[in-house]
């Protein structure tokens, strides 16, 4: 260790704490990391737990923010206290003059990011960052996001203080459930707690309290409905919380058998051994998305919809660290169902994207990329696509998905059960003819159905309302059969696709 800088007090293996937030911060501390940014969104949480590391390790800690001024949450020792507690800059300066007396001091300012367009503050900052290793004074920020200017970039560590686990949300529901009756058991109680997972230590008691009024009991649905809440807020993804089931969806049998047995495994201790998702290709109209939504249901798993255009932003930076965070908040809903629709869309131009919007698209595309390939959370990425060449071919490569699959119009068996069930959703008579429906899709033939039943005409009638997509786009739909052949799966049968007879090009959908 160079001599300039202050050497840490000595530590043991077996000493170290084992909560993620303190652990990290303690080994930096150790390693003389004199400037430290926790990302948070539990302030009072995080100030908490430093805190707790603090007395144990016989640091000083003070904390500042613009409301409450300076205070000195472990007072073990006596410190000087500069006069001017409410000024940043003061503060920031008045560092050194904390750290007398101490061999280790943690300076923690809250929301401090919003002081970081002076130049003054900055240069400050730098100083005592600099100057912090030869006393160790450490400065903590704390703030719900990481906004460095670039002098500072190089002199601060990030760490992330991590949502509270399984663990972590059973312990909050057994402190709010504590009368008979109010905490379920057994599997039920998982349900309860994978419900709250992605919400704050606090987002978690709120919901547990509601669910308590509204039940008495802990119930998974309060939860859902403060998650959507939460997720809303975020502009980053939506939650699905529709009663699509694969009753209401013909066809696909192949497709419905792989995705249920793959994700039998939820809750899966292994990463290795979790489902990753499927990519869905096929022409419009053919059930990609119903299925998509029908799944979570079939499952138990929540449906979260990640749109991509809804991530891409107008300040530099802001959509690399929109998708980033997106995919963040899907990790901890784990276990979930992750639904991008139409995503050859949200990607498009990538390829291309240097030219076009500075590469933003581009990079975007490969946080998508690195995440489907690297993350060992409980998602299972459902990714559906209409034109396969604008998605650059690394994106379907294998081990990204577990299966590519293609889905093809719906057969005779697939359109007859299709019938069936748009029928009796719009109260139609079962017995009345039905229209010439060759080549048609499942959305044309529930187009047709609710047709009748809104303009109370037969369905021959109403099917001249109709222009089947086979027809409009039939040189499209051809030209996607011939790619999708020996390449993909068939989403009706067992096996690879092939679409070299009109049997089989005639077969496979739902809407």
């Amino acid at each position: 260790m160079p001599p300039s800088i202050a050497p840490s007090n000595t530590r043991h293996p077996h000493s170290q704490p084992t909560n993620p937030l303190t652990a990290r911060l303690s080994e930096l501390v150790a390693a003389c990391f004199t400037g430290l940014w926790i990302e948070t969104h539990e302030p009072d949480e995080a100030i908490r737990e430093i805190t707790t590391l603090a007395r144990s390790e016989h640091w000083r800690l003070a904390t500042w923010d613009c409301d409450a001024g300076l205070t000195l949450p472990v007072a073990d020792t006596p410190a000087p206290v500069p006069q001017d507690t409410t000024d940043p800059l003061a503060v920031i300066r008045a560092a050194s003059q904390l750290s007398q007396g101490s061999p280790t001091t943690l300076l923690v300012l809250r929301n401090f990011h919003r002081f970081l367009n002076s130049t003054e503050i900055i240069q400050a900052i730098e100083r005592q960052v600099s100057q912090g290793k030869h006393t160790r004074t450490f400065l903590v920020v704390l703030a719900p996001v990481t906004q460095l200017p670039a002098e500072l970039e190089k002199l601060f560590t990030v760490i992330e203080h991590e949502l509270p686990d399984h663990a972590q949300l059973d312990g909050i529901a057994r402190g709010v459930a504590t009368q008979d009756g109010e905490l379920p058991e057994g599997d039920e109680l998982g349900r309860v707690i994978d419900a709250a997972k992605g919400l704050t230590r606090s987002e978690a008691e709120n919901a547990f309290s509601l669910s308590l009024v509204r039940h008495g009991s802990l119930e998974p649905a309060t939860l859902w409905e403060i998650k959507g809440q939460q997720l809303k807020k975020s502009g980053l993804v939506s939650l699905h919380r529709g009663t699509e089931n694969f009753d209401q969806l013909g066809g696909l049998e192949n497709l419905k058998a792989f995705c249920l047995r793959a994700m039998r495994r939820q809750g899966e201790p292994q990463p290795g051994k979790r489902p990753r998702g499927v990519l869905l290709l096929s022409p419009p109209g053919c059930g990609k998305s119903q299925f998509a939504k029908a799944l979570g249901n079939e499952t138990g798993r929540p449906t979260v919809i990640l749109d991509i255009g809804n991530l891409l932003g107008s300040l530099v930076g802001q959509s690399e660290s929109n998708v980033r965070q997106a995919l963040k908040l899907a990790d901890a809903m784990a276990p979930c169902v992750l639904f991008c629709d139409e995503i050859e869309k949200g990607l498009a131009g990538a390829s291309s994207s240097g030219q076009t919007d500075s590469g933003v698209t581009a990079r975007v595309f490969g946080s998508l990329l690195t995440w489907l390939n690297d993350h060992e959370s409980d998602v299972f990425f459902i990714g559906t696509c209409n034109q396969i060449e604008k998605l650059p071919p690394e994106f379907a490569r294998a081990e990204r998905f577990d299966g590519v699959f293609f889905v093809d119009l719906p057969g005779r068996e697939q359109k007859d059960g299709i019938w069936g069930i748009y029928q009796q959703q719009y109260g139609l008579d079962p017995r009345q003819p039905r229209p010439d429906d060759t080549q048609w899709t499942g959305a044309e033939i529930k187009s047709c159905c609710r047709l009748a039943s809104l303009l109370d005409v037969p369905l021959v009638q109403a099917a001249q309302n109709v222009v089947p997509v086979a027809v409009t786009a039939g040189d499209k739909i051809e030209a996607l059969r011939q790619w999708a052949s020996s390449r993909c799966l068939s989403a009706d049968r067992a096996g690879v696709y092939s679409g070299t007879n009109n049997d089989l090009r005639s077969r496979q959908l739902r809407t």
